[in-house]
């Protein structure tokens, strides 16, 4: 690393001392297939050098002697010398790679915050949607992908015409109807490598349509960029909707198959009219943040409450734990610890409490307490919370007045974004055999965020 504050001299010794080591090895690995005038060459060339070093000859003959080895060497070394740059490469990425993977697996692992139910103490993905003109050019789209992790989505109108959007429409009395966005569930390929899940949306300008699709655990915030470009006068995206839609009237219909059933959407005008070619949305997708988790200190002290803490999903059995499928998560997610063996807990929103009092040991319990800043305090449920087919924001452990005792080898764990946080008071406990470790460094993105995570 410092070479280059050594004399010629000291370079050449070491440059000796490594080309010892080489003939060391060839006549250790390969004595037995060379000829007895090839092992006498092999070990006068290596005495030689050994002699020059032992009398400290300078470094001109010693560097002769050096040469005259690796002449032996090309001639006696096989496949230990001289070995290819390619064979040098792939030593040096296999012997990385067995680094990475053992520092991975016993100290420390990299891991990316997904959705933002510990939103605002970690992001997750978050949307900036530009309005026409707005959009930034190639410079400062390269730039914002370095920087921010920045993805832009684009959709171009197909044809001249107003813009209509597919919902979903539920109803329980044939009068009122929710509303949702339709979409498509389809399989795809995270950095063009890793097998991910995307969510397909569609717009459609005079019956031509145009598809876009976005990172699947991107649905929730999905929300909010439709309320940005298109509430118009109303307050939000869905109420725009409502505003446009009348059911009871006929509507252009269509069928999405959804976990493999047709299943009927609603056109809806949205009132906006472009011409072939205009841009009908155009939004960034910011990455969640990506940090270091700590695997180690969790094998020697228990986790403290308060900590932020990763585990994994997989013995977590409940309907909530399960993708749309209904097959069982099995992925690592970060929560706050709030409950620990024995403690008795309790949202009394917006306080949460542990063991009859304000639950103490991390800023962000204060915060959410006193709905401070981002933090939108506790809750006890959240009707809006997406938390899969059969599983109603009722069903969770904490309604109103109710009390939860953390069993024994057991965690609770809450997102510091309570509305919008799937976590214990939906799917229980957290086994404590699969607790891996605690967040330690945000490293990506280079916002005011980069830094020890908290």
């Amino acid at each position: 690393m410092f070479s280059f504050l050594y004399s010629q001299e000291k370079k050449m010794r070491l440059n000796a001392a490594n080309w010892l080591e080489v003939a060391e090895r060839v006549h250790k690995f390969r004595r037995d297939q060379l000829t007895d005038a090839q092992n006498q060459r092999l070990l006068g060339a290596a005495t030689a050098v050994k002699q020059g070093l032992k009398e400290k000859v300078d470094a001109g003959k010693l560097k002769l002697t050096v040469e005259s080895l690796e002449g032996v060497l090309r001639d006696t070394g096989g496949r230990i010398y001289p070995q290819s740059s390619l064979v040098e490469n792939v030593e040096f990425f296999l012997v990385a790679a067995i680094v990475i993977l053992g520092l991975r697996a016993y100290f420390i692992q990299p891991f990316k915050i997904p959705t933002n139910s510990m939103w605002p103490s970690y992001y997750g993905m978050t949307a900036e949607v530009f309005q026409a003109g707005e959009e930034p050019g190639l410079f400062l789209k390269t730039a914002r992908l370095l920087t921010l992790g920045a993805s832009n989505y684009s959709v171009v109108a197909p044809a001249d015409g107003e813009v209509h959007f597919p919902v979903f429409a539920t109803t329980h009395d044939g009068t009122h109807y929710s509303l949702r966005p339709a979409f498509v569930d389809k399989p795809g390929r995270s950095l063009l490598v890793f097998p991910t899940m995307l969510r397909e949306y569609t717009f459609a300008v005079a019956g031509e349509q145009a598809r876009f699709t976005v990172p699947a655990e991107f649905d929730n915030d999905f929300q909010g960029v439709l309320n940005e470009a298109f509430k118009g006068r109303a307050a939000s995206f869905p109420e725009a909707l409502r505003a446009s839609a009348n059911l009871h009237k006929p509507l252009q219909t269509s069928s999405l198959t959804v976990k493999g059933q047709n299943t009927t959407v609603y056109w809806i005008p949205l009132g906006k009219h472009v011409r072939k070619g205009e841009q009908i949305l155009s939004f960034d997708v910011l990455t969640g943040d990506l940090l270091f988790v700590d695997r180690l200190s969790y094998n020697f002290i228990k986790p403290a409450v308060g900590s932020g803490f990763v585990f994994k999903t997989g013995n977590i059995k409940s309907a909530a734990m399960q993708d749309a499928a209904g097959t069982q998560i099995n992925q690592y997610y970060v929560k706050r610890l709030v409950g620990t063996p024995g403690d008795t807990i309790e949202i009394k929103a917006p306080v949460l409490f542990r063991n009859g009092k304000p639950i103490e040991g991390a800023d962000a319990f204060g915060k959410n307490a006193l709905r401070d800043g981002k933090y939108p305090g506790y809750t006890n449920n959240n009707g809006g919370l997406k938390v899969g087919d059969g599983v109603q924001a009722s069903d969770g452990l904490l309604p109103v007045g109710a009390k939860v005792t953390v069993p024994a080898k057991s965690y609770f764990a809450l997102g510091d974004n309570s509305p919008r946080s799937l976590d214990s008071r939906y799917w229980g406990f957290v086994p404590d055999k699969d607790v891996v470790g605690r967040p330690l460094f945000i490293y990506y993105p280079l916002t005011s965020r980069w830094g020890p995570a908290r």
